[in-house]
């Protein structure tokens, strides 16, 4: 097995067919992350998945696990939650604080966060950038006068027409369900025909993911990314069923 070195600000990845095939997945290591190097992999397909004694490790996972937002499945029970629940659903208006969520949360098998303070850092600089967008949920606290409080939510890249998540958390039951339920139709209205998600899971499955040939994945990877949106995601108030409560 053979894992290839990536040269600082080199932004070049080998083809990650031999690494499905003969590393599982695990397409180089490099001792840098930035933005470059993110956007760079993300259009091949390839994201970072943890960092160990200094260096990083990208991986290619195939079959890709994608979802196509016209197909979302909103459940009945989330359906009934987001008629009747209070909360606000935001896009960019808390970045930092829904990374660092994300980050909080326990991982089954694992000792501590794959997003390390580097990985905040450079995921932080693609937001400045404009490439990276977090969707928050928040609750109003009952104990702080009804003053609203981040419950839960999810970051992502944003390359084109392809939407990239990367991690999401919830501090309250149901907060990530919601952001996810109302992020995923706004990106569709902006113009994205794709969000990748990486991983299999049954969380995903019952909002509707699929599973997706790795060469398929990349070939639309190819052609959406390069195609512009029809509106920027911008930074802005998606839901806000607090007011419909008072």
């Amino acid at each position: 097995m053979k894992v290839p070195f990536l040269p600082p600000q080199e932004y070049v990845f080998p083809n990650p067919d031999y690494a499905i095939a003969e590393c599982e997945g695990l397409v180089g290591i490099s001792a840098d992350l930035d933005a470059g190097r993110l956007i760079a992999a993300y259009r091949r397909g390839i994201f970072p998945w943890f960092r160990q004694n200094g260096l990083f490790y990208w991986f290619a996972t195939a079959p890709r696990t994608v979802l196509l937002p016209e197909n979302i499945h909103i459940g009945k029970s989330l359906a009934k939650t987001l008629r009747g629940k209070a909360y606000r659903v935001t896009v960019n208006q808390a970045f930092a604080d829904v990374i660092a969520g994300c980050a909080a949360v326990p991982r089954p098998n694992q000792d501590g966060t794959w997003i390390a303070p580097e990985f905040q850092t450079a995921y932080f600089d693609l937001h400045r950038l404009g490439f990276a967008h977090s969707f928050e949920c928040w609750y109003p606290d009952t104990d702080d006068g009804g003053r609203l409080k981040l419950a839960g939510g999810l970051y992502g890249v944003q390359i084109g027409r392809v939407f990239y998540g990367e991690s999401m958390f919830a501090r309250a039951p149901d907060a990530s369900k919601i952001a996810f339920a109302c992020a995923v139709p706004f990106l569709e209205r902006c113009g994205v025909e794709l969000i990748d998600c990486q991983q299999d899971t049954e969380h995903l499955k019952r909002f509707g993911s699929q599973q997706m040939d790795f060469h398929e994945f990349h070939t639309t990877l190819v052609r959406l990314n390069d195609m512009p949106l029809k509106e920027a995601v911008g930074r802005r108030i998606l839901a806000d069923n607090v007011k419909r409560q008072d």
